[in-house]
């Protein structure tokens, strides 16, 4: 039994004016951004502080708006919900390469259907050296 998924109308009205703020930054974006760097961004043109842009971050995830994705070092990066993320990250450079099609996509349906849980996204990152830096390390 799957969760009635609320429609995305309904989810934009719960939303606050900051949230909102904070959903159009991320969707004029091409590239995934850390939370401050996207308060960079707000503060050029909107009063705006840190910890509000952490909170609407933090709500926008749980609302199934965004998505994020921790770096090398441990930074979120956030960006807009499009699609799940599947990547080869080398632990030596940081290169990520994605990956074409989703290899878990049977085991994501199943898990929604047999533990009534509605998945927004997941990530699937695999961790070794590229063939550059394998290269290096022979």
């Amino acid at each position: 039994m799957s969760l009635p998924t609320p429609s995305l109308a309904v989810r934009l009205e719960s939303l606050t004016v900051n949230q909102r703020l904070v959903l159009q930054a991320l969707q004029r974006e091409t590239e995934p951004l850390s939370a401050q760097a996207l308060f960079a961004k707000l503060r050029e043109t909107k009063k705006i502080g840190l910890a509000t842009v952490y909170r609407a971050l933090d709500a926008l995830k749980l609302a199934g708006f965004i998505q994020h994705q921790a770096t090398m070092t441990g930074e979120l990066l956030y960006q807009t919900l499009e699609q799940d993320q599947h990547c080869l990250t080398c632990l030596q450079c940081g290169e990520s390469v994605p990956i074409q099609g989703c290899p878990v996509q049977s085991l994501e349906e199943n898990l929604q259907a047999n533990y009534s849980f509605r998945i927004y996204y997941h990530t699937l990152e695999f961790f070794g050296l590229c063939q550059l830096c394998a290269k290096g390390s022979d």
